[in-house]
């Protein structure tokens, strides 16, 4: 699987990154095995970027994927895990469970906000003992949404101290807004933006700030939830978009992508997954999985052949905007090692001044 580096870091990433909140029990449990046979399925596929958080099933996530990752050579796979979500023993847990936060796990712990440079140490702390390793490569600010003053006074230079001294490799935010990470891009030293939603075949909310930021100050982004909760996969009526229903009038646009590409020979979810290569800032898409299955058809979905008439069929269809970059087919790929880069310079990243060699 083609790998490449995220901003000016030597940490290397597969354009698969494999998310972890699933095997946190997302919305629903999910089995110790099925958890392990999950990354496994994605380590034989390839990949070997792992996304998780404390967020993710009060731990869970880091607990299983740690576990998966065991006994492999550290120095062949690349983790990130967040801070910014302190775990605390519930003085009442255990007799409840978390869905209300969207994990199906017992409520043992409750989640306390702290982006202090205290809360930042003791969350890293935590989450390597949770996921048994001695190091994590990328360090991510966790949707400091409402805590945005304390993430740039306090978390962040305490993170940029960590990553001086070599605790960790790569720093950056991780979120579902396109505002602040802008504001990170432009006020301090990140390396990468985990944008989760906001670039993606149905929306390009991300693309006039923070790719074009990034890309701008030679920075990376990693590009999740390119299936819009789901909607992507399979667009019909109670469909969830942002983990709410589907307004009507976004279940039609869905649909009408889904019919563009089928015509091509294409599902739509595989070009939901290849769409963001397009940029040259995107160094990986990270999707989630629960399952080999999943892990296996989406593998098998971003591996799919994807005619340039795949894009100007949406083009034509007024479902896509014309200055949007999309990728290029890949017979036209002239460096395969640094596809994403090359398909944006090649379909339209210079119209926004910043497709140059990057990493």
């Amino acid at each position: 699987m083609r790998t490449t580096t995220l901003g000016t870091t030597d940490v290397r990433v597969t354009e698969l990154s494999f998310g972890a909140a699933g095997i946190g029990n997302l919305f629903r449990p999910v089995t110790d095995e099925a958890a392990f046979a999950a990354v496994e399925a994605a380590w034989d596929a390839g990949v070997r970027t792992f996304d998780t958080a404390p967020h993710y099933g009060l731990g869970l996530s880091e607990r299983r994927l740690g576990a998966a990752l065991r006994g492999r050579d550290r120095d062949t796979y690349t983790v990130s895990t967040k801070v910014g979500r302190l775990l605390e023993p519930n003085p009442e847990g255990g007799r409840g469970d978390d869905l209300a936060q969207g994990f199906a796990v017992p409520d043992t712990h409750r989640r306390v906000w702290d982006f202090s440079s205290d809360g930042v140490l003791r969350s890293l702390e935590a989450s390597l003992d949770r996921l048994d390793l001695d190091r994590v490569d990328i360090a991510l600010l966790h949707d400091p949404d409402h805590h945005a003053e304390q993430a740039l006074a306090e978390a962040y230079p305490a993170l940029e101290r960590l990553r001086g001294e070599g605790v960790v490799k790569a720093i950056g935010i991780g979120v579902n807004q396109c505002a602040l990470p802008a504001r990170f891009l432009r006020e301090t030293d990140i390396d990468v933006v985990l944008l989760a939603g906001r670039y993606t075949l149905l929306e390009q909310e991300g693309l006039a700030e923070v790719l074009t930021g990034a890309a701008a100050r030679g920075r990376s982004v990693i590009v999740g939830g390119v299936f819009n909760s789901g909607l992507l996969t399979d667009p019909k009526p109670g469909a969830m978009y942002d983990y709410s229903p589907v307004p009507v009038d976004v279940l039609d646009q869905a649909v009408r992508m889904k019919a563009v590409t089928e015509r091509h020979g294409v599902p739509l979810r595989a070009a939901a997954l290849r769409f963001p290569f397009g940029h040259p800032a995107v160094a990986s898409v990270l999707s989630g999985a629960r399952s080999a299955e999943e892990v296996r058809d989406t593998v098998d979905q971003l591996r799919r052949t994807m005619p340039a008439a795949v894009w100007d069929g949406l083009r034509a269809e007024g479902l896509l905007p014309p200055h949007v970059p999309v990728p290029v087919p890949a017979a036209a790929q002239v460096n395969d090692a640094d596809r994403p880069r090359e398909e944006a310079r090649n379909r339209g990243g210079d119209r926004h001044g910043h497709g140059g060699e990057h990493g």
